[in-house]
């Protein structure tokens, strides 16, 4: 039947019913809640302990016990943790956020907890009562992304969600790592067993300094009303895995460490325990300048002995990713394990490839190859069970990133991924890649979970093939070489690449750069035992050294031309299929460098460096500029020797640059 106007009428009796004349769609009953903060509580549902109850105990009092007996022993250990060294008890913790009052009161406050410390201090102070012991502190412990996201917006300033949806935050003055401000502390054993001196990056301090510091980290935490605490694990053997606490003030920072580090299962974190490492990061306090070793308002030190890490004075969160890489060159290598600054993938048939490279020679986008699985892009262990994958992240620049050059690092730039000090559109909230307002450093932290072709668990077995990149802006390395046992350990130890540095006047040129072991900023002992114990893993399990150029060919910056990178991914396709283990090869003279005759895909006359250059006399003088730094920077590790009789150091020694 039609309406007045000529449409259809509607029909309303169907499924519906009429009392007193008024219309009830009863498809949904109205809500049971009484009041809109009753309604609030009904939206959020109970996580579940995932436990099952020991013994067969089904009663609801027996579950109710043990999840109330549990909870109060890891509040426990978290204000044993956050125990100052000079009061007799931790702080009274709490779970829950603050500014829910009433929820977190009534989940109850542990009794406070008495410490027995095994390291003798100097005789403190009994402080029998203070304003930090009467007040409690809040933990919000392993929160979910999610939750992490609504305290970064609500409370931090500089947190802005992108338009891709990832979280966008300041890392305040600091853009970057301060290395000149990290400390370790320098006791009987650690003078004995790490590298001290000339070009190492262990600065020292002694143990009353730290514990200043730690002092004053925690007495920063525990005065705040609510702290982060993540329990996580590093390396993703589970024979070796080491458990992680990382307290910290900043929902960003406990973000980035939820992202970095490996996330456990909730049955790994209720059966948690005690962590191997703890990190505070009060890194929004400065470090007083009147202690002594402090050269500035920063300090990073780590005390080997109590298994702590403290910072102060920097907000970066990079320096929690590579203080616990430094702590994994210690503790890894006392279990016989080698720790490497590395890149690792994994082919078809379970070949696996480690690549080692510094900043600028390809090292991420030559391990990120869409016919391989990714095992991990930056921090890794090789043990007798093969290939770990140290973190549960990856940390990728951002400068300059383009969907179209860098796609999975783009993709996985999501809800959940951390955007570390990147400018966006203010309304649009569209990040410009491109900006370098705030810094060059602009970086991504995301779980490696979000990499398509990322192998879960990152594990593997014994590699194949040890490749080391170098950028060569002088020109003179070949594209591709094969190398000895001893050249292995030689250029290992060198880790050289050169990049492109501006001079005063505006010209630009090459500059060496050497960093041992491809991260002479992390290890704790020397190169060569690094060293050593790759070549005996290499020995071991068959594989190969390769030395990759991936800068200049044809002459040195500005007169040569960069290597096109899809002649280096061709070379390095033929690594992976076996191609060049049965090439024809010549030696170079100087390095001394076995060369490939021919590859599949890569013109010839480019794989000797010498044909590709017009003025051959410019060619040997720069090769042994080359050669001479080589040696210079070499003098360092000259003088230590590997082995009883030191046989070995002659070894890599001779597989240098001869002229």
């Amino acid at each position: 039947m039609a309406a007045p106007n000529g449409l259809a009428r509607i029909e309303t009796h169907g499924g519906k019913k009429y009392v007193n004349g008024v219309c009830h769609d009863d498809s949904t009953p109205p809500v049971r809640a009484q009041t809109i903060d009753e309604l609030h509580s009904m939206q959020r549902k109970r996580s579940a302990p995932t436990t099952p109850i020991k013994d067969g105990a089904a009663s609801a009092f027996a579950a109710a016990l043990s999840e109330e007996e549990r909870h109060r022993q890891q509040l426990q250990s978290i204000s044993a943790s956050l125990a100052s060294l000079t009061r007799e008890t931790g702080p009274k913790v709490v779970k829950g956020d603050p500014a829910r009052k009433g929820e977190a009161a009534a989940k109850g406050a542990p009794p406070p907890v008495h410490h027995h410390h095994h390291h003798h201090h100097p005789a403190a102070p009994t402080i029998g009562v203070s304003d930090s012991s009467l007040k409690f502190t809040h933990v919000l412990y392993n929160l979910s992304p999610g939750e992490l996201y609504e305290q970064a917006i609500k409370y931090e300033k500089g947190s802005f969600i992108t338009s891709s949806g990832a979280l966008a935050t300041l890392s305040g003055a600091k853009t970057g790592r301060s290395p000149r401000d990290k400390r370790v502390v320098k006791d009987a054993a650690a003078a004995q067993e790490l590298w001290w001196g000339k070009g190492s990056p262990n600065i020292e301090m002694d143990e009353h300094t730290f514990l200043t510091n730690r002092e004053r980290a925690v007495d920063y935490l525990n005065s705040l009303d609510k702290v982060f605490v993540n329990d996580q694990f590093l390396n993703w053997d589970p024979e070796n895995r080491i458990k992680v606490r990382i307290i910290s003030a900043r929902a960003y920072h406990s973000l980035f460490m939820h992202n970095m580090c490996i996330r456990p299962t909730d049955e790994e974190l209720e059966n948690f325990g005690t962590p191997d490492f703890t990190i505070y990061n009060a890194g929004q306090f400065p470090c007083n300048r009147y202690t002594h070793y402090m050269t500035s308002s920063t300090s990073v030190d780590i005390n080997l002995a109590r298994r702590e890490m403290v910072i102060l004075g920097t907000q970066y969160a990079g320096e929690m990713k590579k203080g616990l890489f430094s702590v994994m060159h210690y503790l890894m290598p006392k279990r016989h394990i080698l720790s490497l600054h590395s890149g690792c993938n994994m082919g078809k048939d379970g070949d696996v490839a480690l690549f080692f490279g510094l900043s600028g020679t390809g090292k991420t986008t030559l391990s990120t190859d869409h016919n391989r699985l990714l095992i991990g892009d930056d921090e890794h262990c090789w043990s007798d069970n093969g290939v770990s994958n140290i973190e549960g992240g990856c940390y990728a620049k951002c400068i300059d990133l383009s969907q179209e050059k860098e796609p999975d690092i783009w993709n996985a730039i999501k809800f959940g991924t951390v955007l570390e000090n990147v400018v966006f559109d203010e309304h649009t909230r569209e990040v410009d890649y491109t900006d370098k307002s705030v810094t060059e450093n602009t970086r991504a932290a995301y779980p490696i979970e979000y990499i398509p072709n990322a192998k879960i668990p990152c594990v593997g077995p014994h590699p194949k093939n040890v490749i080391l990149l170098a950028c060569d802006a002088f020109g003179v390395l070949p594209p591709v070489s094969k190398l000895n046992l001893a050249q292995t350990m030689y250029h290992f130890i060198s880790g050289y690449t050169a990049l492109v540095a501006g001079t005063e006047d505006g010209i630009k040129e090459p500059q060496a750069t050497f960093s041992a072991c491809f991260g002479a900023a992390f290890i704790m002992l020397h190169p060569t035992k690094y060293a050593a114990m790759l070549a005996e893993k290499m020995q071991k399990y068959g594989a190969t050294g390769w030395l990759v150029n991936t800068g200049w060919s044809g002459g040195r910056y500005g007169v040569g031309k960069r290597i096109k990178l899809p002649y280096t991914r061709k070379i390095i396709d033929a690594i992976h299929s076996g191609e060049l283990l049965t090439a024809n090869y010549k030696k170079t003279e100087v390095f001394g460098l076995e060369i490939p005759t021919e590859i599949n895909g890569v013109p010839s006359e480019i794989l000797d460096p010498i044909n590709t250059w017009t003025d051959k006399a410019a060619y040997k003088e720069t090769l042994l500029k080359l050669a001479g730094l080589f040696k210079n920077n070499f003098e360092v590790f000259a003088s230590y020797k590997i082995g009883e009789d030191g046989s070995l150091t002659d070894e890599i020694l001779a597989a240098g640059p001869n002229f």
